[in-house]
C-alpha cells in the first residue's frame, strides 16, 4: 500500500524487514522534515514501501510496526527530482538495535552477525571523561591501565594483548605503526558509539586485527538548526572539565565541531595529566546518493610518570607527552540500491615525548654505572607473598633523559559491495598503506628510522539460506612490507532454528566463526629487539629469533536466547584462541644480570606462545521501558606454552627470590603453564539504569579476579639481586569498580549531573606496584541551545 505521489517530488523507497530478513507488512513509515510529517507510507505484503514529496532538504524516517520496536534513521539530504533507497531493519525490542559493521563491512541486524559485537553508545558517555569504564561493560574485554587518569592503557581481548587490536576512529586506521592505542588520553568528546568485535578479522582490516577491532564514531549534526552544547563540571583531586560543540544540517551540508579541555591533579606527587581534544565532523552531500564526509580527532595531553609507587615508596619525576592526530575523507555513493562504495583516504599521527628530568631516590655507584634506589619497602602481592627491601629504578639516567617516538600513516582504501539478491552480497576491497617511524635513542639521541609500505587486498560473500541460516565468508591477502605476503581466511555461520515469536521463550541463534590474523611488530619491538643483542650462540641458547610477525587463531561457538516476549537476552560463547610469536619483554635488570647488558630499555623477543580459552555470557533484560539491566561474566583459564622465561630458566637454573627458595619466578616473562601476565581468570560486569521524564539514574560495575604478573624487579635490590622479584601467580589483585551516575533535566535547556567513580575506594585495580584512581566525584551542567 503506498501513499499517492506528486510530480517533480523526492521519492523515497526500500524495503521493511526484520532482523532474520524476513518482510514486514503494514509498517508505517514517516518521512519527517523540520519535526513534521511530509509524507507516509504503509509497507506491502513483500515489505517493500514508497513515497514521494515536493519537499526538498534533510529528511529522518521514522517507522512504527505492531509487533516491532520503533525505527529512527540518520538524516539525509533529497533534492525535488531525486530518487532515495532506503532500506530499514526492526528489531522486536529496542535493547540492542545495532547495526554491527566490523565483522563484514556491510550494516545488518544482529541477529544476522555470526561472531561477537558489543556497543557503547553516545548516551553512556555522556557523563564520562574517557571510554575505559564503559569498556569494562563488555564480555571478554579487560582494561590494564598503569597509573591513574590519563595514564597509558589499553584493551585485552579474549587474551589477546593490548597491541593485538585495530583500532578505527571514523573509519580510519588509528593505532601505532604496529599496533597499540593508548585508550588513556582519549576523551568522550562529541563520541557517538563504540563498537567493539571479539576475534581476529585481518581478512577485512589486513595486519594488526589479530585479536579483535575497536571502531570509534564521531556524532554528526543532526538538528535542523544550529545547536551549542556546553557542559562543564568539577570535582575532588582538583579536577576541571569543559566541552563546547556546535552542530547542526543545512540543506546538503551536516556540520559539527567540538573542543574540550580536562585537567587533574590525581592522588599523587608529580602526576598531574591534562588534555585538550578538537573534533570536527563535516558532511556535504554533492548528489542524493553521493556524500562526501571530512572527519577530524586531534588530542594533546601531557601526564606525570610517577611509576610503580608500592614499589619504591618515591614517584618519578617524569612527563609522558602525546599528540595525536586522526583524519580521514571519504566519499560514499549508492547506486540503484544495492551497489555501494567507499573510498576513503586517511591519515594519523602519533608524536610521544617521554622526559626523565632528575633522578629521585639513593644514588650507588656499580660497575655498570650510578643507579638509583627507591625508599625501603614491603611490598605485599595479592598471592600473600612480600618483599621488603630497595630496588632500583628501571631507567637508570643520564638525566635529564628523554626518548622520542613517531608513527604516521597515510592510507587509502576503497570498498565496493554489491546486493547479488536479496539472499547475497558480495564485497571487495583494496587497501594501500605508508607507514613511518622514528625512535630517538634515550642516550646517544640517534634518530633510528622505520619505513613500511603495504597493500591489502579483501573479497567477502555473505548471505542467508532461506533466512534461518546466515553465512559469512572472506578471505584476505596482505603483502606487507616487513612480514611478506599474508594470508587470513575467516568464516562465520549463524542458524536460527527458532525464530523470534509471541511465546516466552522464542528466538533462538546459534553461531560460530573462525579466522587468523596477524600483526606487525611495532616501532619499539622492532628497535629493542634481544636478537640484535646478542650472539649467535646466545641467541640458540635461549631460542630468541629475529623479530618476526605475531600470529592468532581465533574460534568461537555461541548462543543467543530470547526470552519473556524478547525482553530479556541471554548470550553464551565459547572461545578458543591460538597465539603465536607473541612478544616477550626482557627488563632492563635482567638483560644485566642475565647477559652482562646495559642499556637504558627493556628488549623484546617473540618467545611467547600461549592458548585462551574460556567461556562468555551476557545478560540485557528490559522489564519497563524505563529500566535496563545488563551483566556478564567470563571464565578464562588461559596457559603459556612457551616464554622466555622458562627458557632462560632452563639455561641458567631458576630465578628465584633468596628468601623465598623453592619457588621459581618468571622475572620478564610468564612461564611455561603459568597464565599470560595481567590476564585475570574471571571477569564480569553488571549495569542497571533507569530513564525517566526528567531523572536517569546509572549504577554500574566491573570486576576481576586476581592475575598473573611481575614486580619485573630482577637483579635489582639493594645488592643487584633478586630479594624484590615476587611468585608471579596471582600477584595482582583482584577489584570490585562500582560506579554511579546521575541526571536531571532542570529545564528545557539545562540538564545537571553527578559522576561518582570508585565508590569502594579501590587503589589497586592496575598491575602490581601501580596505585588506580582513589573514589572521585564530579558535578556539572550541560546548557543545550537551540537545534529544532
Amino acid at each position: 500500500m503506498f501513499a499517492c505521489g506528486t510530480a517533480h517530488a523526492v521519492v523515497v523507497h526500500g524495503r521493511v524487514t526484520d532482523p532474520q530478513g524476513r518482510p514486514v507488512s503494514f509498517a508505517r513509515v514517516q518521512l519527517i522534515q523540520g519535526g513534521r510529517s511530509v509524507a507516509f507510507a504503509l509497507s506491502g505484503p513483500d515489505g517493500t514501501y514508497e513515497m514521494r514529496s515536493s519537499a526538498s532538504g534533510r529528511f529522518v524516517l521514522v517507522t512504527t510496526s505492531a509487533r516491532l520496536a520503533p525505527g529512527i534513521g540518520e538524516s539525509f539530504y533529497g533534492g525535488r527530482t531525486a530518487v532515495v533507497t532506503r532500506d530499514i531493519s526492526l528489531d522486536p525490542t529496542a535493547i540492542q538495535p545495532a547495526q554491527p559493521l566490523l565483522q563484514s563491512g556491510l550494516a545488518g541486524p544482529m541477529a544476522r552477525v555470526t561472531g561477537s559485537s558489543a556497543y557503547v553508545a553516545h548516551d553512556d558517555l555522556r557523563t564520562r571523561l574517557d571510554l575505559l569504564d564503559d569498556l569494562r561493560l563488555t564480555s571478554g574485554a579487560t582494561i590494564s591501565q598503569i597509573g591513574q587518569t590519563g595514564s597509558p592503557a589499553g584493551l585485552m581481548l579474549r587474551g589477546g594483548d593490548a597491541q593485538a587490536n585495530a583500532v578505527l576512529i571514523d573509519g580510519v586506521r588509528a593505532e601505532d605503526v604496529g599496533g597499540g592505542f593508548d585508550l588513556g588520553s582519549l576523551g568522550s568528546t562529541a563520541m557517538a558509539t563504540t563498537e567493539v568485535y571479539r576475534g581476529a578479522n585481518t581478512a577485512r582490516f589486513g595486519g594488526g586485527a589479530e585479536a579483535g577491532a575497536v571502531s570509534l564514531a564521531t556524532t554528526r549534526g543532526n538538528s535542523a538548526g544550529p545547536a551549542f552544547d556546553y557542559s562543564g563540571d568539577g570535582g575532588n583531586l582538583n579536577t576541571w572539565r569543559d566541552e563546547a560543540i556546535l552542530s547542526g544540517t543545512r540543506q546538503r551540508l551536516d556540520y559539527l565541531a567540538g573542543y574540550a579541555r580536562l585537567d587533574t591533579s590525581n592522588a599523587l606527587l608529580l602526576d598531574r595529566f591534562h588534555t585538550s581534544t578538537s573534533v570536527a565532523n563535516l558532511g556535504y552531500a554533492i548528489l542524493t546518493n553521493t556524500l562526501l564526509r571530512f572527519t577530524l580527532r586531534n588530542a594533546d595531553s601531557a601526564s606525570g610518570m610517577p611509576g610503580a609507587y608500592d614499589l619504591y615508596n618515591l614517584v618519578q619525576a617524569g612527563r609522558l607527552g602525546e599528540q595525536n592526530l586522526v583524519s580521514g575523507v571519504t566519499v560514499e555513493n549508492t547506486l540503484g540500491g544495492n551497489w555501494h562504495t567507499v573510498a576513503r583516504y586517511g591519515v594519523s599521527r602519533r608524536r610521544e615525548e617521554l622526559f626523565h628530568f632528575y633522578p629521585v631516590g639513593l644514588p650507588v655507584a656499580t660497575a655498570g654505572g650510578t643507579r638509583y634506589y627507591g625508599n625501603p619497602v614491603t611490598l605485599r602481592g595479592a598471592n600473600g607473598y612480600v618483599a621488603t627491601g630497595r630496588a632500583a629504578f628501571d631507567y637508570a639516567g643520564p638525566y635529564p633523559g628523554r626518548q622520542d617516538t613517531d608513527s604516521s600513516r597515510d592510507e587509502l582504501s576503497i570498498q565496493t559491495d554489491y546486493a547479488l539478491n536479496r539472499h547475497a552480497a558480495v564485497l571487495l576491497g583494496a587497501r594501500y598503506a605508508n607507514e613511518r617511524g622514528l625512535a630517538i635513542q634515550p642516550v646517544t639521541l640517534a634518530r633510528v628510522p622505520l619505513l613500511r609500505v603495504n597493500f591489502g587486498y579483501t573479497i567477502s560473500l555473505q548471505g542467508d539460506i532461506v533466512r534461518r541460516v546466515f553465512y559469512s565468508v572472506a578471505g584476505g591477502l596482505e603483502k606487507n612490507h616487513f612480514a611478506g605476503i599474508m594470508g587470513a581466511p575467516r568464516v562465520g555461520l549463524a542458524y536460527t532454528p527458532v525464530r523470534p515469536g509471541g511465546r516466552w521463550v522464542r528466538g533462538t541463534k546459534i553461531h560460530g566463526d573462525a579466522a587468523t590474523g596477524f600483526r606487525e611488530p611495532s616501532l619499539q619491538e622492532e628497535v629493542s629487539s634481544l636478537y640484535g643483542l646478542l650472539t649467535p650462540a646466545a641467541s640458540a641458547r635461549y631460542g630468541v629469533t629475529p623479530v618476526t610477525a605475531p600470529r592468532s587463531r581465533t574460534f568461537e561457538l555461541g548462543v543467543d536466547q530470547n526470552i519473556f516476549l524478547e525482553k530479556l537476552i541471554v548470550r553464551a560463547s565459547y572461545f578458543h584462541n591460538q597465539f603465536a610469536h607473541q612478544f616477550d619483554t626482557v627488563d632492563t635488570g635482567s638483560l644485566q644480570g642475565l647477559f652482562g647488558i646495559a642499556t637504558v630499555r627493556p628488549a623484546t623477543a617473540n618467545t611467547l606462545d600461549y592458548r585462551a580459552q574460556g567461556i562468555e555470557t551476557a545478560v540485557e533484560y528490559q522489564p519497563t521501558h524505563r529500566l535496563f539491566l545488563h551483566g556478564g561474566y567470563t571464565w578464562m583459564p588461559s596457559t603459556v606454552e612457551r616464554s622466555f622465561a622458562s627458557n632462560a630458566l632452563a639455561a641458567n637454573g631458576a630465578t628465584t627470590n633468596p628468601n623465598l627458595p623453592g619457588i621459581p619466578i618468571g622475572a620478564s616473562s610468564p612461564l611455561v603453564g603459568a597464565r599470560p601476565f595481567e590476564q585475570p581468570r574471571h571477569t564480569g560486569f553488571f549495569a542497571v539504569q533507569y530513564t525517566g521524564k526528567a531523572f536517569t539514574a546509572a549504577f554500574q560495575g566491573a570486576l576481576a579476579s586476581r592475575a598473573d604478573d611481575s614486580t619485573f624487579a630482577a637483579f635489582r635490590d639493594a645488592n643487584s639481586g633478586n630479594a624484590m622479584l615476587l611468585p608471579n601467580r596471582d600477584l595482582d589483585g583482584g577489584y570490585a569498580k562500582l560506579d554511579a551516575n546521575f541526571t536531571y533535566v532542570a529545564g528545557r535547556h539545562v540538564t545537571i549531573f553527578t559522576q561518582f567513580e570508585n565508590l569502594l575506594d579501590q587503589q589497586h585495580m592496575a598491575p602490581v606496584g601501580y596505585v588506580s584512581v582513589p573514589f572521585t566525584v564530579r558535578s556539572g551542567l550541560k546548557i543545550h541551545i537551540g537545534g529544532r
